[in-house]
């Protein structure tokens, strides 16, 4: 028997610890093609969230009764598969729980970089690391001497960008909410940094940051933070669409004051999942792999203790109380 976090209820606005249930589900039969993996590490994520709504979306959403799912790094215990043997790393989506039997063909065994832990690849080597990539360099069509703004910048995804702006030679301004998570956006090489929790209106931040305007805008946000960037967009801008937190848990429609520049300025932009890039896996590797083993881009993880509080860290997405990439170790 493997303990997992199942979903109890479909919460309504933001989620609460009664929408989850903890105990034990049945480990499936080990047959041929089968793999027995014992997680070590769980990846939380903002886009959980539009999951545990029963909607058509991207990917299935979660069932009432049935553990919850989520990327997980672990080593395998005992394997069917010939591709597999006992003490292999390996990358896989049955989270939320301690251990699990998955088909061989939904793992991914870890490349062996050295000096990469393995916990890097549900973050900068992983989804985060690859949304962030792909989002920027591709969806955006970034390129050297661009002038780049994230919003969630002290986020897992959002610190990502950051750091592959700069090595790609691009000015960055980062948004990020508070003097800590300020200063840990500065710490990544960020050109300038806007507080919006400083009361400063973000329109007005962003532009006395962008002087010259914007000519990216990588999206993790929506709201506020996207309305500023169509004020400040340059002629023929693009927007990389990620994420929109600001409404994940809020059923009020968005509102834009500035959205008609994007006629004016030709602003394009542009929605990416980050499953659009897994056939490039090798080139994300390629490139991403050797930054981060050389510190050149660096992860700085927020990581909470014990399967048992799992819901814990996926709700402290949504309250800021992550900084960087929200792990759990078991």
């Amino acid at each position: 028997m493997a303990r997992a976090w199942n979903l109890k209820s479909r919460p309504t606005g933001m989620p609460t610890m009664d929408n989850f249930e903890f105990g034990e589900t049945p480990l499936p039969a080990l047959d041929d093609g089968m793999v027995h993996v014992r997680n070590r590490w769980l990846s939380v994520d903002p886009y959980m969230r539009g999951r545990m709504n029963d909607v058509k979306s991207y990917v299935p959403p979660f069932q009432i009764g049935a553990p919850l799912e989520g990327g997980a790094v672990g080593e395998v215990v005992e394997s069917k598969d010939p591709n597999f043997v006992a003490g292999d790393w390996v990358l896989h989506m049955a989270g939320w729980r301690d251990e699990a039997v998955v088909p061989g063909q939904a793992l991914n065994k870890l490349p062996q970089i050295p000096g990469v832990e393995p916990q890097a690849f549900l973050g900068n080597l992983g989804l985060t690391g690859g949304t962030a990539y792909w989002g920027l360099l591709d969806a955006a069509q970034a390129k050297a001497g661009d002038i780049v703004f994230v919003s969630a910048a002290a986020g897992a995804v959002g610190s990502a960008v950051v750091q592959i702006a700069k090595a790609k030679g691009m000015m960055v301004i980062g948004s990020a909410g508070g003097a800590e998570k300020c200063e840990f956006v500065k710490s990544l090489g960020a050109d300038a940094v806007v507080d919006y929790k400083s009361g400063t209106p973000l329109v007005k931040a962003l532009a006395e940051a962008a002087p010259k305007g914007i000519d990216v805008y990588f999206d993790n946000v929506g709201g506020d933070h996207l309305d500023a960037a169509f004020a400040v967009a340059r002629r023929n801008a693009r927007f990389a669409i990620c994420g929109m937190i600001d409404s994940y848990n809020s059923g009020e429609p968005a509102t834009f004051r500035y959205i008609m520049r994007v006629i004016a300025m030709r602003i394009m932009l542009k929605g990416f999942i980050y499953t659009d890039y897994l056939g490039r896996n090798a080139e994300f590797y390629g490139e991403m792999g050797p930054w981060v083993a050389g510190g050149q881009v660096k992860s700085r993880d927020t990581v909470v203790e014990g399967l048992e509080k799992t819901p814990e860290a996926f709700l402290g997405l949504f309250s800021g109380k992550n900084t960087g990439k929200m792990l759990v170790r078991l």
